[in-house]
């Protein structure tokens, strides 16, 4: 068995990994040892289907110390006029260049893809079979938020022999045009399986989606982090911040929320019990709307050769039609991401500290690892903001962030680095407001009057929430 020595044993090399690393070898000397299942750097988008894309600007992704995005404004398609959203394989050339280019010439990270980590600090190739033993200081786990995808996950449904059933991942090798299409699955994937079809000439009308819940989405036209959207994000932002002080229970937080442009939804006279953060265009939302075909019936429990059987109906089919598979759900590995303590002894646990952004929050953890010496402060300044699933958790998930960024704002050194970091997005476009911008200076104020009043009244719509039994 070979050993070796370092300070922090990485285990698990998907891009909050990749950002933990890149910014501890910024903030420190240390050594580090990163071990991880996939040939190259990345995680999940080592298996991710080909048509996949961000769902939020690329300038928000990726590592502290190399920029993703182009920042250019894309001239056609569906997210027309708004900053580029980087594809599957600019994402995953990017992960394999931070490590080529940045991490490995260090001199201070070995990296070992194909090894499967056994725990105890070893771990063992999955191409020779070798055993190699890492004596650390600490562990870095950075694989409790590693997410199901259609590639490698195992449908919660039986399928007949018979069924013309694939990933979404194989729509790109059709050779002929099927009857029809059933896509399973009403998430972010479900969502992207229906635009690629729509866009490359499928009918609305030969689709049928099932669509077990209906999820309220995030407007990506206000989640552009540059000057010249300004006006709009932030002035989404307090709009987001008004409604959240008013509202008096749940129903009411999203129809306030609606009505100001910060939340929308497939079908208006439906409201929806998902929320899972998918950010969506305009355009995006439109085409979707395209399809009539919405199968509202629960969730499937078996594909036979000529029916699909749901929990509320049954679904005729055929060996023609092709269902695509889009059900790796967020709901079935969330037992899994349960929160704990992102600081123990010598384990360090990457989770979200920040909504939507786990790149950001893997950097900064990261950073105050390096900074604080104490636990508790730690656990405090990387207090876990839980992963949604409901449409009820859209609550805590939002009051667990602001108070974080509450006691971020509260330690100068920490916000200082906060503003000069790439991935935080919106710092440095608000510091950079001069006094004399009334109209920037009017929505900054709206802002900092509203949040208290956001977290009181959040806290008070936390209460009506029932506890999970």
């Amino acid at each position: 068995m070979t050993e070796l020595k370092t300070d922090y044993l990485i285990v698990g090399c998907g891009a909050m990994g990749m950002a933990f690393a890149d910014t501890l070898l910024v903030e420190t000397k240390a050594d580090m040892v990163i071990v991880d299942r996939h040939a190259k750097p990345g995680g999940h988008w080592n298996v991710a289907y080909p048509f996949v894309r961000l769902h939020q600007p690329s300038s928000f992704f990726g590592v502290a110390s190399r920029e993703l995005s182009r920042f250019e404004k894309d001239k056609v398609g569906l997210n027309k006029g708004l900053y580029d959203l980087a594809s599957g394989s600019e994402v995953s050339s990017y992960f394999d260049d931070v490590m080529q280019q940045t991490l490995m010439p260090s001199g201070r990270v070995r990296y070992f893809p194909m090894s499967d980590y056994k725990g105890d600090g070893i771990f063992t190739s999955l191409t020779g079979g070798q055993e190699t033993k890492v004596h650390f200081k600490k562990l870095v786990d950075a694989t409790r938020l590693t997410v199901d995808v259609p590639a490698e996950h195992t449908p919660a449904f039986s399928i007949a022999q018979g069924v013309n059933f694939m990933p979404l991942n194989d729509l790109p090798m059709l050779k002929s045009p099927p009857q029809g299409y059933v896509v399973i699955g009403s998430g972010k994937t479900g969502m992207d399986a229906c635009l690629w079809l729509l866009q490359t000439g499928v009918n609305p009308d030969a689709i049928r989606w099932i669509m077990p819940r209906d999820s309220w989405m995030l407007p990506r036209e206000f989640a552009q982090n540059s000057e010249e959207f300004f006006s709009e994000t932030f002035g989404n932002q307090a709009k987001q911040l008004e409604a959240l002080s008013a509202a008096k229970d749940i129903n009411d937080m999203y129809d306030r929320l609606e009505a100001a442009g910060c939340v929308v939804r497939f079908d208006e006279t439906i409201r929806p019990t998902m929320f899972h953060a998918a950010t969506i265009s305009q355009p995006e939302l439109e085409a979707l709307r395209g399809i009539k075909q919405i199968i509202r019936k629960g969730r499937v429990s078996a594909l036979e050769v000529d029916k699909i059987i749901l929990d509320d109906g049954v679904l005729e089919t055929s060996p023609d039609i092709v269902h695509v598979d889009c059900s790796a759900s967020l709901s079935r590995t969330m037992p899994q991401m349960r929160p704990k303590p992102v600081f123990e002894a010598n384990v360090i646990t990457p989770q979200t500290i920040r909504s939507f952004m786990p790149v950001f929050s893997g950097s900064m953890i990261a950073y105050v690892e390096a900074h604080y010496s104490d636990d508790e402060q730690k656990n405090l300044l990387c207090s876990v903001v839980p992963l949604p699933n409901s449409a009820e958790d859209f609550v805590p998930m939002t009051l667990a962030a602001m108070m974080n960024q509450f006691n971020w704002s509260q330690d100068k050194p920490l916000r200082e680095w906060i503003r000069n970091n790439r991935l935080d997005g919106f710092t440095k476009l608000t510091s950079g407001v001069t006094p004399n911008d009334k109209e920037k200076m009017d929505i900054l104020m709206r802002m900092r009057d509203t949040a208290p009043k956001a977290v009181g009244n959040l806290m008070k719509l936390a209460e009506q929430i029932p506890s999970p039994t």
